[in-house]
This record gives C-alpha cells, structure tokens and sequence, in this order.
C-alpha cells in the first residue's frame, strides 16, 4: 500500500486489495466461500475502473450483514425444473456463491441444449452483472442476466419508485483475450454513482433524479430511467423476467421486506446461455468470425465498443494496482476498527 503524491488517494495492488476485501468481510461474519467468492467480484470493479461496484461495496456488504439483511452462511441449495433449467436457492445468502454453485450446469445444459437459463432465488444482490456474463462468454455462450432491486426508480410520466436500477447484461465470445460485454442500468445511472457524488459532495446530472441535483435528495426520492418510456420498459421487463417469472420478488416487494432496514436487495436474478453451436453445428466459427466484421465496423469509425474502457483499466491495474480515495480507505480500516 502506498499513498499518492496528492495524499488524497491510497495505491492499492490487487493482492492488497483482495486481502483487504478478505479481511472486512470474514471481520463481518462472513463464511469462507462467501468470502472468496464476493470479494472477487469487488476485486474486479475496482480492477476494471467501476469504482462504484469495487471496493466502495465494502462498506455496502457490511453494512447489509450488520443489519441482519444477509444470511452469513447460506448453503445455495441447487435443483433442475427441467431439461434445460437451473435453479439455485441461495438461502438469503450474497448472490455470488449460488452464481459459481449454478454456473457449471448451465454451462454443461447450454452445450447439451443449445440453449439454458439459470435461476437465482432468494439472493441479495449488491454488485455489477458483467463479471457473471463475462465468465460465461469465455466459456464460449452468449449470455444475458437480468435482476431486480429495490424500488428506487420512478417509472417514465411517473413521480413514485416502482422499478429497481434494474440492469441488463450481455456477453458475447470473441477471438482474443476479451469477449464483447455490456452490463447497464434501466435507471440513468447506478445508484452507487450517486452515493459516490454523496460521499464526494458533488451534485449529480440534473437528469439522475426528480427535479433535483442534490445526490441525497436523489437518494431520498426517486431516480429516473434512461431514456425516457424505453428505459422505462426495459425496467418493467427486467422486473418480470427475474421477479414473477421464477417466483422471485420485484422490487417493490424486496423494498417491502426490507422493512426499513436499508440493506441491499433480496430477489432473484435470471441468467440465460445460448451455445453457437447448438444453432450453428460446425458453422459456428464462421458466423462467429461475421460477427467480428460487425465490431470493426463500429471500431473503424472511431466508435468505442462496450468493456473497452473496463479492459483497458484492467491492463493498467494489473501493472500499477488501483488507487481509491484516502477517505474510503479510511472508512473501511474502521471496519476492522470496530470488530476489534
């Protein structure tokens, strides 16, 4: 560890970062697998310069378990409803241990199928959806996923939450060290970009929220979608797809069962794996190849795909580790403080 020259930021190798995602979360009561398997996914937020689902989520994840929100030590319990289904109950506990519980099956029903979904019950939910469609992308599936949160947002005519953030992911494989991946929003931005305003003190776009560019009064009120009535469709369809479609909650009832203590989201989450070979046979790598003429198009015009920006934050992490507010790092070393 060391601190930048400004004295404002703490420089952080990613061992170091993974050991102190380590240390705060089995601090806060977390089982070992639990612990691997949610501080990796901090650990690449960071890594990959999406500071408002890196290690800021600390504070996020113990704070949840603190108030009871998160079962400590779930078990994810795993079924198959049918030929090409998954299901994981993951008993109240983070959603990234039932994820890697899930995710070999999937994977094996995907290519016996061409086609496979997963289905997360009972998971809380805290972090980004791309690290979970980027590991099955290099798995060599397309995937999606799609979950739910709290409700936070205001439906587009609307002034009340309805909707969750509620994000939408996708991956694609490529040739190459990186598949295509985009994971965003149905709300104009993350909510954990405006508690970073918050933290910061700044305002935030006027477009973020109800009539106002105070990050607390966002906060406090109702965040928009983006786009308009699309964005505001895409939410609705989210909320059905990973809430009643496999008996999960929406997001007004994960707000409900809260009950006040402001934790991080109880629901589901729906994963979907198609195998270009299950369509394709051996013709697979040819149109897979018509694909990579679609993506030098876009390039060749000096449009940036989607995960560029995260895949080039990755490479300068990798060499020189990431670099977080000295505040944050101070907030989480009381962490540790206050176990001890």
């Amino acid at each position: 560890m060391t601190l930048a020259p400004d004295a404002d930021t703490v420089r952080l190798s990613l061992d170091e970062a993974r050991s102190l995602a380590r240390r705060v979360l089995s601090a806060a009561g977390l089982s070992p697998a639990h612990v691997d398997a949610v501080a990796e996914t901090m650990v690449a937020g960071e890594r990959d310069g999406c500071a408002s689902h890196g290690l800021y989520r600390l504070l996020v994840a113990a704070d949840s378990i603190a108030k009871g929100v998160v079962s400590v030590d779930a078990a994810p319990a795993l079924d198959e409803p049918a030929p090409a289904l998954v299901r994981v109950d993951g008993g109240g506990g983070f959603a990234q241990l039932a994820f890697e519980r899930g995710r070999p099956l999937l994977v094996e029903k995907a290519r016996r199928f061409g086609i496979a979904a997963l289905a997360l019950n009972n998971v809380v939910h805290f972090a980004a959806l791309w690290p979970e469609v980027e590991t099955l992308a290099r798995d060599g599936l397309v995937a999606l996923a799609f979950t739910p949160s709290h409700a936070w947002v205001a439906p587009e005519g609307g002034t009340k939450p309805v909707f969750g953030t509620n994000p939408i992911a996708f991956g694609w494989p490529r040739p190459g060290p990186h598949p295509f991946v985009f994971d965003f929003a149905t709300s104009a931005t993350a909510r954990g970009e405006i508690e970073l305003r918050r933290r910061a003190g700044e305002p935030v776009p006027a477009d973020w929220g109800a009539s106002t560019t105070v990050a607390e009064d966002v906060l406090a009120g109702a965040m928009r979608t983006f786009g308009g009535h699309k964005g505001s469709a895409l939410a609705a369809m989210v909320e059905l797809l990973a809430g009643p479609l496999i008996g999960d909650l929406t997001s007004q009832e994960s707000l409900d069962a809260d009950a006040g203590r402001k934790g991080s989201p109880l629901g589901g989450e729906l994963i979907l794996a198609l195998d270009p070979a299950g369509f394709l046979g051996a013709a697979a790598g040819q149109h897979l190849q018509r694909a990579e003429a679609l993506f030098e198009a876009i390039q060749a015009q000096g449009a940036r795909l989607p995960s560029e920006r995260r895949y080039a934050a990755r490479a300068v992490s990798e060499r020189e580790g990431v670099a977080i507010p000295a505040a944050l790092h101070r907030d989480i070393l009381k962490l540790l403080e206050r176990k001890d």
